[in-house]
């Protein structure tokens, strides 16, 4: 672990308000925050502008929840990220994904064709940085162009916070 979470003795009123963008005001403690929180915690003006965004990918984009899940657990797969993919194992559950489609998100391989161009999306968004027309226009059989959009950025805010939670070691929860 590169970076500890936050000491309980450094948690003020900052980092309790850079927190509160994406947790209630009981789980901002280091005892409830959970270890990504209490991490990011240690820089509360990035933790406060990230998690504004995060809040947005999570709960308030155009995406449905079951399409988003499928896209962050590839790109937790992909990058390796296990906190990643185990706190999005459990919301993709809540969000009605199967153990198969779980699964499936592992291995890119499914018979639904929609499910397979989302998970072609994460893929060549993170290979490439870019979609292909295929994909795009594959996508937007059932996206509208709003959802497309928050589509990108869900797999591109995903993709820096496996970076991140990677390289600063942040670990599961026990």
């Amino acid at each position: 672990m590169r970076l500890q979470p936050l000491p309980d003795d450094k948690w003020d009123e900052t980092v309790q308000g850079a927190l509160s963008t994406m947790l209630p005001p009981e789980r901002c403690n280091p005892r409830d925050a959970g270890n990504l929180m209490a991490t990011l915690a240690r820089h509360p003006k990035l933790a406060r502008a990230f998690l504004r965004f995060g809040g947005y990918l999570l709960t308030g984009s155009t995406l449905p929840a079951r399409m988003r899940e499928q896209a962050i657990l590839r790109v937790a797969h992909r990058r390796g990220c296990a906190y990643e993919w185990t706190h999005h194992v459990k919301i993709g559950k809540q969000a009605g994904l199967s153990d198969a489609e779980i699964a499936a998100a592992q291995t890119g391989e499914t018979n639904d064709e929609f499910d397979r161009t989302i998970f072609n999306a994460v893929d060549e968004l993170d290979e490439k940085s870019n979609l292909s027309d295929k994909t795009w226009t594959a996508l937007g059989a059932r996206l509208d162009e709003r959802q497309r959009m928050d589509l990108v950025f869900t797999i591109g805010g995903y993709i820096a916070l496996a970076m991140a939670l990677n390289t600063f070691g942040v670990e599961v929860e026990r």
